[in-house]
């Protein structure tokens, strides 16, 4: 069955936000050699979008019943569009007929001011998340994921978070096999979960202007099953152990055993998505039992890691 699916845009629209999810759709359409998706990129007067870096892409205009919605996110041009009476009519109209409608970044603001988000959680770009909560209070906003999907509603955080977002989408229409496919076309790092934060603990180290430790934060990454406590962390970063703790502390404002523990559980997260067994994942998290691993990751996310895999795992690769 073809899937027809619309990306709204708009003058000084995010150009990553039509471009991205449009580019992993198209892929799909590649990947199994069919037209899975009729994709159409509209707006309200059709022709020309310009978009935020001056590049404009040709559109439709807004028209016809779409299977799914997607509208993009946007800076300059998102008030007009929230404020359009011929956008948010068309929204009201052709949404209760969709199988799934969304937004990529901010793109929910134009359908929270159509009333379309209230009573849902939903994700915008984190510098919005606020403006978002305190504008539509009928909105439950999730600050920290990726991307949210509440019942027929999608919404994802920002600009690459749409290619995530249209990855899990291709994976619920053509299977996790397609979707994976389309992730090593594109030549992604890894596919992110929508349950993953949208900053994690290596990128908000990076952020910080003074944070001297990117480099040592990655080879921690990739050697969570040793010891790393302070005085093994202090010497592979060339520091004494009490100058260290305060420069570390002071850069990630983290202490480095809570900083350890956040990347332990972001890994652990992942490996349970992939349906690994507890013991397993203690161990290559170095977390050193299925119960330690238990007891930190009810206490950070509020569930048993058994439960997460239940719910985020494939169910070919549940064990």
């Amino acid at each position: 069955m073809t899937h027809k699916l619309f990306i709204l845009a708009y003058d000084g629209c995010q150009l990553l936000d039509v471009t991205g999810p449009a580019a992993v759709f198209g892929a799909a359409n590649d990947a199994i050699e069919k037209p899975a998706y009729d994709l159409q990129i509209v707006s309200a007067e059709g022709g020309l979008v310009t978009t935020n870096c001056g590049v404009a892409v040709q559109s439709r205009k807004i028209g016809g019943q779409p299977d799914t919605l997607l509208v993009a996110g946007g800076s300059r041009g998102l008030k007009a569009a929230m404020m359009n009476a011929d956008v948010r009519r068309w929204l009201q109209k052709v949404t209760p007929g969709t199988r799934r409608y969304g937004s990529v970044c901010t793109g929910a603001f134009v359908l929270a001011s159509a009333g379309l988000l209230d009573g849902k959680r939903v994700a915008t770009h984190w510098a919005s998340c606020a403006r978002l909560a305190e504008r539509f209070p009928a909105v439950s906003v999730d600050a920290e994921a990726l991307y949210v999907v509440d019942g027929k509603v999608w919404t994802s955080a920002g600009v690459t978070t749409g290619i995530d977002m249209a990855l899990a989408l291709v994976e619920a229409d053509l299977g996790a096999a397609t979707a994976n496919l389309i992730a090593r076309h594109f030549v992604l790092y890894a596919r992110r979960p929508g349950y993953q934060s949208q900053f994690s603990p290596m990128l908000q180290a990076q952020a910080a202007a003074d944070a001297p430790f990117a480099a040592l934060i990655d080879w921690m990454q990739d050697h969570l099953d040793r010891e790393l406590d302070v005085p093994t962390l202090a010497r592979h970063a060339g520091y004494s152990e009490r100058s260290f703790y305060r420069k570390f502390t002071e850069a990630t404002g983290k202490t480095p055993a809570h900083f350890v523990e956040d990347l332990r559980l972001d890994a652990a997260r992942t490996l349970l998505s992939k349906g690994l067994s507890l013991k397993l994942i203690a161990g290559r998290v170095g977390l050193k039992s299925s119960a330690r691993l238990g007891q930190a990751f009810e206490r950070r996310f509020g569930m048993a890691p058994s439960l997460f895999r239940e719910m985020h795992a494939s169910p070919e690769l549940a064990s």
